[in-house]
């Protein structure tokens, strides 16, 4: 009998877990449909409102560089809208984070459940916004005498994932600094307005002057949306800018980990 009780004792810690994963599970997909639902509940023209901001900025900078500017760029709209897709779902991502446990103070009080869960299905909502607008670039290649070709079977999976774990690393460390320094919200949006600018997005890699091309990796989301473009345009990724972007995941990822592990404790009492 001495040595069943340990089996038995392991077998119980081990159904609770099974338990906890299918709760922590189902409160993901609630909280992922909820916002789902807010963002598109009541709105008639719900799905060409969510992309209608990438659109709006791409006439803007179309008409900037090209009629105003005279900068004369082959196929522009496309370079534009290739860009801006994928940066739209970087940028609401890291731009909501300091928010998430903020905004969320009321559940997080009255509720016993991993916090990260909330970065989590709101980037996930982000993701799924992305893919949803995957028909508008393919409308533009189609126009532009472009199709896809046999690497997006194997890119899209391996881009999401990549940028998946960047931005949840990310979320995480903002989300859960935010608590603590409230400015890190404001000072978010100054930065990713510096990062946009200094992200080929409305511009090519190809446009950067040679003396500054090393400096690409340096910016998190550069190497990023370059790959995003080679894929949609060029039907490639770069290896090198691939990994890249992983090293970066990774980093965000453990850092974003540890920095919500060591402070999460102290989330009741902050808030």
């Amino acid at each position: 009998m001495a040595t069943l009780k340990p089996i038995r004792q392991r077998g119980v810690k081990f159904a609770f877990n099974q338990h906890q994963l299918e709760n922590y599970r189902d409160l993901l997909l609630v909280l992922f449909q909820k916002e789902f639902k807010v963002r598109y509940k009541g709105k008639f023209l719900g799905y060409l409102w969510s992309i209608a901001s990438p659109l709006a900025f791409a006439m803007v900078y179309y008409i900037a560089f090209s009629g105003i500017m005279r900068v004369a760029v082959e196929g522009y709209p496309l370079i534009l809208v290739s860009g801006l897709f994928p940066w739209q779902w970087f940028q609401n991502s890291v731009g909501s984070a300091p928010n998430l446990f903020v905004g969320n103070a009321s559940l997080i009080k009255k509720l016993n459940f991993p916090r990260n869960i909330l970065s989590l299905s709101t980037i996930l909502n982000h993701m799924v916004h992305f893919l949803l607008s995957l028909p508008v670039i393919l409308i533009f290649m189609v126009i532009y005498g472009k199709s896809p070709t046999l690497a997006w079977l194997y890119g899209l999976p391996v881009m999401m994932v990549v940028q998946l774990f960047t931005v949840y690393g990310l979320a995480l460390v903002l989300a859960t600094l935010n608590l603590f320094l409230r400015d890190i919200e404001r000072l978010t949006q100054i930065v990713m307005t510096f990062v946009f600018y200094f992200t080929p997005i409305i511009f090519t890699a190809d446009m950067i002057p040679e003396r500054f091309r090393p400096l690409i990796p340096l910016n998190p989301a550069a190497p990023l949306m370059i790959n995003w473009r080679n894929l949609f345009l060029h039907g490639y990724l770069d290896g090198h800018y691939l990994l890249i972007s992983a090293g970066y995941a990774v980093a965000f990822f453990i850092i974003g980990t540890l920095v919500y592990r060591k402070l999460s404790w102290k989330f009741a009492e902050v808030l």
